[in-house]
């Protein structure tokens, strides 16, 4: 068997991406080569990975199990082989919406306590980089579940409904989640915290746009192609002129997490949670 690396990491792109010109894009070769390493890694593994249609791309049950394992293996592999940083460096990942208040107070404790430089970056990932070795933690919102990693929930955030200011929408102060799938949802499926999951499988709304950023999301909203929910904290921090804000007394809160790895994580990542926590009970 002769299965090289560059057949698991564009496997690995395209599990991710969905979609070929994107993974293609990601891995820096063309289309067709990419689709002739997917086939070739399907013909040594000897099982079809993929679903493959006119509109989109599926994994097959082989598939996702091959995905579960190179999630962690591929990112930490690359990890290890990577240079050393010259500096004393701890890496704060998220993938959008960096809370305020509390982590500005963490990060300056911790970096008075351990004499590190912290460095927060945005991944538009899941993950935010964690599980690629990118970053050392992340700050994440939602159920997170990811092979290798260790997930600490810090607080539950309430979740609010976004709505066009053109939208008849927008006159109400309030709305019950189950009306939410009365109306067309805009969805953020890489790094928004609502999916359909979230409703009874009877009782879902229906999906109008399908995003793969915060900004996207935003600017779906306001062009009034549907309604999107997100945590409170949204309507606090991200003001747009064409979007408007309505409170769900019932909606199901969505947790806000540290994600880090089980094994071969930060020396100082345990200082980092218990300041992280200690801060917020303050």
């Amino acid at each position: 068997m002769s299965i090289e690396l560059h057949h698991l990491r564009g496997f690995l792109a395209l599990a991710e991406d969905k979609h070929f010109t994107r993974a293609a894009k990601r891995m820096q070769v063309s289309q067709p080569t990419l689709s002739r390493n997917i086939r070739r890694l399907e013909e040594l593994i000897g099982r079809r990975l993929l679903e493959r249609t006119t509109r989109q791309v599926a994994l097959t049950p082989a598939g996702e199990a091959l995905y579960g394992q190179l999630s962690f293996l591929i990112p930490r592999l690359e990890a290890a082989l990577r240079p050393e940083p010259e500096d004393e460096t701890f890496r704060v990942g998220f993938a959008w919406g960096f809370p305020s208040g509390w982590p500005q107070e963490a990060i300056a404790r911790f970096e008075a306590e351990t004499g590190l430089s912290v460095h927060v970056r945005r991944h538009d990932a899941k993950l935010a980089g964690v599980d690629r070795g990118d970053t050392d933690v992340a700050v994440l919102r939602g159920r997170v579940q990811a092979p290798g990693m260790r997930t600490v929930t810090l607080l539950e955030e309430r979740r609010i409904v976004a709505v066009s200011t053109r939208s008849e929408l927008a006159t109400l102060e309030e709305m019950r989640w189950q009306e939410i799938a009365d109306h067309q949802l805009v969805l953020n499926e890489v790094s928004g915290t609502t999916n359909l999951d979230d409703w009874p499988a009877d009782r879902r709304p229906d999906v109008a746009v399908v995003c793969r950023n915060f900004d996207e999301w935003l600017e779906a909203v306001a062009a009034n192609k549907g309604l999107g929910v997100v945590p409170e904290f949204v309507g606090r921090q991200h003001f747009h002129a064409f979007v408007s804000f309505i409170t769900i007394p019932d909606a199901p809160t969505v947790p806000l997490n540290l994600v880090y790895p089980h094994h071969g994580g930060h020396p100082h990542m345990e200082t980092f949670v218990r300041i992280a926590r200690e801060t917020l009970a303050a």
